[in-house]
């Protein structure tokens, strides 16, 4: 065979056999291909389908619209308004937290003190967990977020609302704020809401009291997004349920009346309707702008909140505790005219001696020859030491409690304190000594032991104008569930006692003899009475009264008397009850007695109690569910 030949058919079989081998190995790599690919669609296609449609398509929880609060006319006093915010995710943000936010801080403005926040809260969650990085972002700043996210893995742009307050400190008592939910709110709470990015609950006031109804339910959106987290489209979406709204019994314009009136004093003021317990206007000065926990407080303002000597964060209305002083008085009239002592005549000289101790009256030189009616209406301390020491502490207590004093009126409101009315038990058991006669005395003329609230007071006031024991309610109705209300018991007192202590009353402010006659309500059918009263904050020294007192302005603030007056109107068929107390008030003459003057003018112009409400239509269908008790 010739050499070609042979050469020809050596490079044929090689050739021949790197194709077969060739051939081979394709065919196993596209075996193997082929057999992954079966398992993947085939063995496992369901399980990584749901995989990627994962991968593709996120749920999100969505907050449902927050309740909104309204006054007895139907006006927004809390509502909500739209929120563009920036929101991390801390597992999603391949290049670390703080990277993210460096960046963030490159578009908009971040503050060292928001990423801090932001570290701390993220720490605090789940790594899963949205967290919120800036609030309340103009449109301005929410584009260009928007703009730069494909370059910011992590980080999502959210729509959502906030609460708005549109009358400020106006009604910030009332009202409270709302705040995002702290880990004791989460206590006990397994509600997802609570850790949505941004989600508020309910901190102070009506907001906290009744945080659960206006919270609603949370809905859900089925949302398809891109590799780099951006929102493509939304597939589908449930809505949640909205929060239910509130009613109030407060008129807002009296409100703002009031606390026009207060000022920039440290005071509480309370005006009730005396038929059914309405409050119409709580008011406790100062207050402080509940939006600002919405946009964000910052530390030189919470300390500023927090420092004032003002206490604006306190809810003096329901929450301060201040010896009652002159405006004690009627109640322990009433117990004196039930207890034989209607016929009561005392010569007060200034001063009456009791052992070793001499007791003062607030006039040197006494009031001469006083009963009931002129010792109510003079203020006179001799008469009602007087009275004390016949009634005994025990009686006194008893009168006291049974007006309402001395434990929480039950208003829908968190926080209220109920004050302190004493009793020879407690005395002993608090200190191991029994009750002395000297007590008696001061704890007669509202001084000692005994501490009453702003809307207590309103309260006695109204109980002695209408005879019953009213209860005071700030909240009518919850969505369409009605507070619960009853008809108010009669008070344990006789009608002869009630005649008495009003014809008093009518005195102070109606009889040249009266303590604030000078400031009554001269227009014909609009006249009130009342009881002013000075609370002292200090003991005052045998020497001082020897050597000259010094005027209440003459002393720092903080060492002057506090200044009361309760009061009700018209004097003839009462509709309007009224508290106020100016916090070492005492340096101008009967300021507070001004004040209460024209609120209860203004209410009896404005007659809210009998202008229709915009309370929802089925309302007065409704039966309450539980019947609050009128003791």
């Amino acid at each position: 065979m010739p050499l070609f030949d042979r050469k020809d058919k050596s490079r044929y079989a090689s050739f021949t056999r790197r194709s077969l081998m060739l051939t081979g190995g394709m065919t196993a790599v596209f075996g193997l291909l082929a057999g992954r690919l079966y398992q993947l669609q085939i063995v496992n296609g369901s399980e990584y389908m749901t995989e990627a449609e994962d991968n593709r398509v996120n749920q999100r929880l969505v907050a449902p619209p927050r309740g909104t609060i309204y006054d007895r006319f139907g006006v927004a006093l809390a509502s909500n308004r739209r929120n563009y915010r920036v929101v991390i995710i801390a597992e999603q943000a391949t290049d670390g937290v703080e990277t993210a936010l460096n960046e963030i801080g490159k578009i908009i403005l971040l503050t060292p003190r928001q990423k801090e926040r932001v570290l701390h809260d993220i720490a605090q969650n789940k790594k899963f967990a949205p967290v919120p990085v800036v609030e309340n972002l103009s449109w301005d700043e929410f584009a260009r977020i928007n703009l730069h996210l494909p370059y910011l893995p992590g980080v999502q742009p959210d729509v959502g609302e906030t609460r708005s307050y549109p009358y400020g400190e106006q009604l910030s008592h009332v009202l409270g704020y709302v705040a995002a939910a702290s880990p004791d709110d989460k206590k006990g709470d397994d509600d997802p809401l609570l850790d949505l990015p941004g989600f508020r609950v309910g901190k102070r006031g009506i907001e906290k009291e009744f945080d659960r109804q206006m919270r609603g339910k949370g809905g859900l959106s089925r949302v398809e997004v891109n590799a780099y987290g951006r929102v493509i489209r939304q597939l589908s979406s449930v809505p949640g349920v909205p929060g239910e709204d509130v009613y109030l019994t407060i008129d807002c314009d009296l409100q703002r009346f009031v606390e026009q009136q207060l000022g920039d004093n440290s005071a509480a003021c309370v005006v009730m309707d005396t038929t059914n317990g309405d409050v119409l206007a709580l008011a406790s000065t100062p207050g402080y702008d509940p939006n600002l926990f919405n946009i964000g407080i910052s530390n030189e303002q919470w300390h500023a909140l927090l420092d004032d000597d003002h206490k604006p964060l306190l809810n003096k209305a329901i929450s301060g505790t201040y010896p009652p002083g002159s405006t004690f008085k009627p109640a322990m009239a009433l117990a004196a005219v039930d207890n034989g002592l209607a016929d009561l005549q005392v010569f007060c000289t200034g001063t009456l001696t009791l052992g070793d101790h001499d007791f003062h009256c607030w006039k040197k030189g006494g009031h001469g020859e006083v009963n009931l009616h002129s010792g109510i209406a003079e203020s006179c301390d001799i008469f009602f030491y007087e009275v004390a020491r016949r009634l005994g502490i025990d009686k006194m207590s008893a009168a006291a409690r049974a007006l309402g004093l001395g434990a929480p009126t039950g208003i829908e409101m968190p926080g209220e304190v109920g004050g302190f009315i004493p009793s020879r038990a407690w005395k002993l058991a608090r200190f191991g000594v029994p009750w002395q006669q000297g007590e008696t005395l001061i704890n007669g003329i509202g001084q000692g032991y005994v501490l009453t609230t702003p809307l207590q007071l309103c309260m006695l006031s109204a109980r002695i104008a209408s005879g019953k024991a009213l209860v005071p309610r700030i909240v009518h109705e919850v969505g369409t569930t009605l507070q619960p209300r009853t008809v108010p018991a009669k008070l344990p007192f006789s009608d002869t006692a009630f005649a008495a202590v009003r014809g008093g009353l009518n005195a102070v402010t109606n009889e040249v003899i009266g303590t604030a006659y000078a400031w009554r309500i001269p227009e014909p059918g609009f006249e009130m009475a009342g009881k002013t009263g000075t609370a002292q904050v200090r003991r005052i020294t045998r020497e001082e009264r020897l050597t000259g007192m010094k005027r209440n302005r003459q002393l720092p603030w903080n060492l002057r008397e506090h200044a009361l007056f309760i009061a009700y109107a018209p004097v003839d068929n009462p509709r309007y009850a009224c508290s106020v107390i100016i916090e070492h008030g005492a340096a101008i003459a009967h300021y507070q007695v001004q004040m209460a003057r024209d609120i209860l003018l203004h209410a009896q112009q404005r007659d809210p109690a009998r202008m229709p409400t915009a309370y929802p239509a089925h309302a007065a269908q409704l039966v309450p569910a539980v019947a609050r008790s009128g003791a």
